[in-house]
């Protein structure tokens, strides 16, 4: 499952079309949407209480608050690297998981690991989907989506359903 939501976040990060990298949409740039998104999934996966956390190199004070200006301009290079970071990250984590340590709670958290994982699950979809809102919205085309038996697609693939 993490693997086809992880295909899906790619293929919608590659549908954003440059023109739309800038445009506000409900106070903040598409970009920021984005890396609030991938933000959330990095720092909450895991485990959001950790005292290990760091911030990625990129990251500004706030950057991932969508009710705050962003002080700084993320592209996509800088993004499509930190979605890459997360992908290696969320892997090795995931490969180590045990059935029996879903149900426990990591250090300093009130939340179990299955806990924190369905709700990524939900948080990532919400902004998947609103980023492809936008994309349609702009363009007239919706990044594709994998249906649960669907292989993944080979290069070269169409992009949009």
């Amino acid at each position: 499952m993490t693997v086809r939501a992880l295909w899906e976040t790619q293929n919608v990060m590659d549908c954003i079309p440059d023109e739309m990298w800038d445009k506000h949409y409900g106070g903040s740039p598409l970009w920021q949407h984005l890396y609030h998104m991938l933000h959330s999934l990095d720092q909450w996966f895991i485990n959001p209480r950790a005292n290990d956390f760091v911030e990625p190199p990129i990251h500004t004070p706030d950057l991932q608050e969508l009710d705050i200006y962003p002080a700084a301009h993320l592209n996509r290079k800088q993004m499509d690297d930190y979605f890459y970071t997360i992908k290696a990250k969320l892997s090795l984590y995931l490969t180590s998981l045990h059935d029996e340590d879903l149900l426990q709670r990591p250090e300093n958290c009130e939340w179990t690991r299955f806990t924190l994982i369905l709700s990524q699950y939900r948080h990532l979809h919400l902004h998947l989907g609103m980023l492809m809102g936008f994309i349609v919205s702009e363009i007239g085309l919706c990044p594709r989506t994998l249906e649960p038996g669907d292989e993944f697609p080979r290069p070269p693939y169409d992009p949009y359903q």
